[in-house]
């Protein structure tokens, strides 16, 4: 569902990619903006209570995955292989800067349960991710599973952002579903991984 969004969302944010590119803004540029803004404002509102702020405004910032291809491919830039790799690897940090948010905010609140939780959505977003890559260097594939990072993230934020407006155990069952999806999905692209390999 989420991939078939990304077409929409390109076209609202073309707009402003023409904008920037005309400012001399290039993708690299786009991408830790978005990475920097995710990080500080995961690690100043979450720990400070502040779920619903914080959502919103990590929400605007990683629109920023999508603007910077859409700055790419207006600047004559799109698909540059250092692009790929700086996108890639900002994602990571940005992905941990939130959940490294959520586990302040629990451990602040003295819930080691839910902490320890979320801490499991953080290593195992961060294996499948790396499932994908090393299959790659491989000259496998390993693009399959329930939750890769866009269902992730919007688990995450709808979770937090209604939580902060009060709703109850919305960001428990919310970590507690991600952190589920998250372990299935490593061990779908495990099994994909030896499948191919099986059949070489």
């Amino acid at each position: 569902m989420l991939k078939l969004l990304r077409p929409a969302m390109t076209r609202i944010l073309t707009p402003l990619g023409r904008l920037l590119v005309g400012r001399g803004i290039g993708p690299d540029a786009v991408t830790a903006i978005g990475t920097l803004g995710t990080v500080v404002s995961a690690l100043l509102f979450f720990p400070l209570g502040q779920l619903t702020w914080g959502a919103l405004v990590i929400t605007v910032f990683v629109l920023f995955d999508l603007l910077d291809g859409v700055v790419a491919r207006l600047g004559g830039s799109a698909g540059s292989t250092w692009g790929a790799f700086l996108d890639s690897t900002l994602d990571r940090v940005a992905d941990s800067a939130i959940f490294a948010g959520l586990i302040l905010y629990f451990i602040s609140r003295d819930d080691t349960l839910m902490a320890g939780v979320t801490l499991l959505c953080l290593i195992a977003g961060a294996l499948v991710s790396y499932a994908k890559a090393r299959a790659e260097g491989l000259g496998l594939t390993a693009d399959v599973g329930l939750a890769e990072r866009p269902e992730r993230l919007v688990v995450a934020l709808v979770a937090t952002f209604f939580s902060g407006l009060g709703v109850p155990y919305v960001l428990p069952a919310g970590m507690w579903l991600l952190a589920a999806a998250s372990v299935i999905t490593v061990g779908q692209r495990v099994v994909h991984v030896y499948q191919q390999t099986r059949e070489r």
